[in-house]
């Protein structure tokens, strides 16, 4: 444990707030339970009452957001006489994937197609965890200031849960926010950081087409279509690179093209989907116009008319130099300034975004690859597991931060 007292601005004496043993296995198997029974997004109603049970015993008051999944849940007072501050607000999502789990351990999925295979089991316990060590500090006068857990919903349904949780108030009187991703590339005991933005804007994109359709034999009296979505699919991302600074990062990628029913009829009808990414916040807001054109234009050439629905997903988060700051000392307070390493800015999305729209803060890439483990296994993938010691590390990171917040960051 690294001195407070070595810590700009922060009081002399060890740093508390580190997790129980008892608590930790404790946490462990509050984990292992959400992973055996994962929900998918804005169906997270057995998440949230466990959740809210285990707050509720620990003598807090959680407080379930209108539609009855996630919550708020507000540790400590301001002491007295105190002046009052902005509160600090660290976050977990609760959603699974609809995917089936691949792995062969007794915390398996019990939900057909349901995995979480992104980790969100992982943030719920942690925050979950933090916020039953503050309310131990703040029963000792230790928190010195309160801290707001926000457990929301929906994180993988676009445009996110986070705006609902926006919107019922978690946001209210919090003055930055900060929140952890589990990084399977971090080597547990590890955080990945970085200020500025972490991740990339994620919009869907659906096309339809429509054309007379005819025989093959004579498509020269006809729209082309199984052409004419091959050539959206392939010169719509082609035009658009030529058409915005190629340091925006902007890439559209299809994952479903359908069309046709027979080999020698050609359709009337052809449907797209895929996604918008943009590492850049300024090339995000201008990409749906940009988008609309290039798919027009390609299609018009080969005579088929399109339709777009165009779904505004997430912008890039960005984190705040500060609260970026102020996450790497919290790291270095519990586990010296090498457990800190530079991270890359990605281009998957996360709604956590919506929350810098108001409010300065910070995501940091927690680690859980475990030690001397070579494979590979990724987010989003139905082997994805954790070494579970990334609790311990997830939740003296947060209590560390709540301890060695100050205004003057």
């Amino acid at each position: 444990m690294t001195p407070v007292g070595d810590l700009e601005g922060a009081p002399a004496g060890p740093l508390p707030g580190l997790l129980p043993p008892g608590l930790e296995a404790e946490l462990i198997e509050f984990r292992r339970d959400l992973h055996m029974h994962p929900e998918l997004g804005n169906r997270e109603f057995r998440t949230t009452a466990a959740i809210r049970a285990r707050l509720e015993r620990a003598g807090l008051r959680p407080r379930t957001l209108p539609a009855g999944t996630g919550l708020l849940c507000d540790v400590g007072r301001p002491r007295p006489g105190a002046e009052r501050r902005p509160v600090l607000a660290v976050r977990a999502d609760l959603d699974a994937l609809p995917i089936p789990d691949t792995k062969t351990v007794p915390y398996r999925s019990t939900v057909p197609g349901a995995a979480h295979a992104c980790g969100h089991d992982v943030h719920t316990t942690i925050v979950l965890g933090t916020g039953l060590v503050l309310a131990g500090l703040a029963e000792q006068g230790l928190l010195p200031h309160p801290v707001r857990l926000v457990f929301q919903p929906a994180e993988e349904v676009m445009p996110g849960g986070a705006l609902k949780a926006i919107d019922a108030g978690a946001l209210e009187g919090v003055g930055r926010i900060v929140a952890v991703h589990c990084d399977p590339k971090v080597e547990v005991g590890r955080l990945g950081l970085r200020t500025g933005p972490i991740t990339s804007a994620c919009d869907k994109l659906e096309v339809l087409l429509d054309g007379p359709g005819g025989h093959t034999a004579r498509p020269h009296l006809s729209t082309d279509m199984v052409t004419a979505a091959a050539r959206v699919a392939t010169e719509v991302p082609a035009l658009l690179n030529r058409r915005i600074d190629t340091r925006a990062g902007l890439a559209v990628t299809w994952g479903r093209l359908q069309t046709g029913h027979a080999p020698n009829v050609i359709p009337q009808h052809a449907e797209l989907s895929g996604t918008v990414r943009c590492l850049d916040i300024d090339a995000w807001r201008d990409a749906p116009d940009l988008v609309h054109a290039a798919v027009d234009e390609v299609a018009s050439l080969h005579r088929a008319k399109s339709q777009i629905n165009y779904v505004r997903g997430v912008p890039p988060v960005v984190n705040d130099q500060e609260v970026a700051a102020l996450l790497g000392r919290a790291m270095t307070a519990r586990r010296g300034a090498e457990a800190v390493e530079d991270t890359q800015q990605s281009l998957g999305g996360e709604d956590f975004s919506w929350y810098l729209e108001h409010v300065p803060g910070a995501m940091a890439r927690l680690g859980v690859r475990p030690v001397g483990d070579t494979s590979r296994r990724d987010i989003h993938c139905g082997d994805f597991d954790v070494d579970e010691g990334a609790i311990r590390v997830g939740v003296e990171l947060f209590t560390a931060v709540a301890l060695l917040d100050r205004p003057n960051l």
